[in-house]
């Protein structure tokens, strides 16, 4: 059913008797929004003729210049399949454009297709494939969320064990209604905590079925009466979720990180694109990790990627490389969390690995030992770095390294230090349980 045409959206519409379309697009944080027609409004919104108010949208621009059009990709156009096929209803994720025609610099999703035009000048396509994991709580009575985990199941446990295979059957089968390719499901390490891969992709497409993925999670989860969370770090003590980014560069239909006669078989483009990600992971962090919930998951202790080292097979270091050579040889970017706006984090790695091959960035040399035993010695020794420790700190280093920066564009970067900085200001202002708990009695 996938549409490629403006004429093949509006026959596929009018076949399956859609009736009303929600023109889909994200704001700088990532959060999903959406405007939904009729279908007689079908076509008009396919000549990218519908405005929008976008100062009502964080990060956009001010209520003096807030007309902004909704300019729909025919090839997401798909059926909500939950809802009744009478009277159906279908999505398509749309860019966001200026009155004058041009692609609106706080758009998201424009701003991918920029750093990618830019990477596929010089040939190069961006392949991602990410692994997005969460947790499935319970409701109280008044159908709030709670932080009850919904089974006490750990790594691949069955049934009766793991409570959530059918929210995760429907989840799976929903979306491979929606043209996903479902490679696997199942129980994460922690209580509650649940993964499904799909194939990897184009970089656009990838980053367009990550929001649909977030979007159909949270919807089966809902109609499960439950509540499916992405926040990294929900409970202390246990595993967050990440979002391990695999991701491969293709040059005339050829994967260039393989080189049969090289070392480890890796090519110097793929040793360079690691160089880069290492390079500038401490500034790209902000953007792939960017809640103040983010970095309780990155500490050590409970598997999530702190050390600036890579590995073959070691997944320890914040990059591995996985086995497979060939077609499938790639790097596993594993620090990102599915909190992040998956536009601008393959923006920022894609720029960060760009700017490694383009300035031929070394990396040091692979780490194969368990980098979490060794001490703050031997990290020294070793001249291994770690990541920022707290959002202020990799805010900081964004606003030092411009190669990021251009990344994200003036528009989105002024605009998404200026609310993170807000962020983080009222969280050190905030109290909190813990200080409470630590200190209300004591003194």
């Amino acid at each position: 059913m996938k549409a490629k045409t403006k004429e093949d959206v509006l026959k596929i519409a009018d076949e399956l008797n859609v009736k009303f379309i929600r023109l889909q697009f994200t704001d700088i944080f990532g959060v999903q929004k959406n405007v939904a027609i009729p279908s007689v409004q079908l076509e008009k919104a396919l000549d990218g003729e519908l405005m929008f108010d976008g100062s009502s949208i964080e990060g956009f621009v001010r209520i003096e210049e807030s007309d902004m059009y909704l300019k729909p990709d025919p090839t997401t156009f798909t059926l909500f399949p939950w809802r009744p096929k009478e009277g159906a209803v279908a999505r398509l994720i749309c860019d966001v454009y200026n009155p004058d025609g041009t692609p609106f610099a706080g758009c998201p999703r424009c701003n991918l297709q920029r750093v990618l035009k830019e990477a596929s000048a010089k040939g190069f396509d961006l392949n991602a494939g990410p692994e997005a994991e969460f947790f499935l709580f319970l409701k109280d009575a008044e159908g709030r969320p709670t932080v009850n985990t919904h089974d006490s199941g750990g790594y691949f446990d069955m049934s009766p064990v793991d409570l959530a295979e059918n929210a995760r059957r429907e989840m799976v089968l929903t979306l491979q209604d929606m043209g996903f390719e479902i490679e696997a499901s199942h129980h994460e390490v922690a209580e509650g905590q649940h993964e499904i891969d799909f194939k990897y992709d184009e970089a656009l497409i990838t980053a367009d079925h990550l929001v649909t993925f977030k979007f159909v999670v949270r919807t089966v989860a809902y109609r499960h009466g439950l509540h499916a969370t992405f926040m990294p770090k929900p409970i202390f003590g246990i595993n967050g979720s990440g979002m391990h980014t695999h991701m491969s560069l293709f040059k005339g239909g050829t994967n260039i990180f393989y080189d049969e006669s090289a070392p480890q078989q890796l090519s110097k483009e793929a040793l360079y694109y690691i160089g880069g990600l290492l390079k500038h992971a401490r500034a790209f962090t902000a953007v792939t990790n960017p809640t103040i919930n983010s970095y309780k998951r990155l500490v050590p202790g409970y598997e999530a990627p702190v050390y600036l080292a890579w590995s073959e097979r070691n997944r320890s270091p914040l990059i591995r490389v996985p086995a497979r050579r060939g077609e499938g040889t790639r790097v596993e970017l594993r620090s990102p969390d599915p909190s992040c706006n998956p536009y601008l984090a393959l923006a920022v790695m894609l720029k960060a690995g760009m700017d490694g091959i383009n300035n031929k960035i070394e990396p040091p040399a692979s780490v194969e030992r368990n980098i979490y035993n060794l001490t703050p010695q031997d990290l020294v020794e070793l001249g291994i770095d770690s990541l920022p420790g707290s959002l202020s700190e990799a805010l900081d280093e964004l606003e030092k390294d411009t190669v990021i920066q251009e990344a994200l564009g003036e528009h989105i970067y002024e605009r998404f230090v200026t609310a993170k900085r807000i962020e983080y200001k009222q969280f050190s202002m905030a109290v909190h349980p813990w200080e409470l708990d630590a200190y209300l009695a004591k003194f």
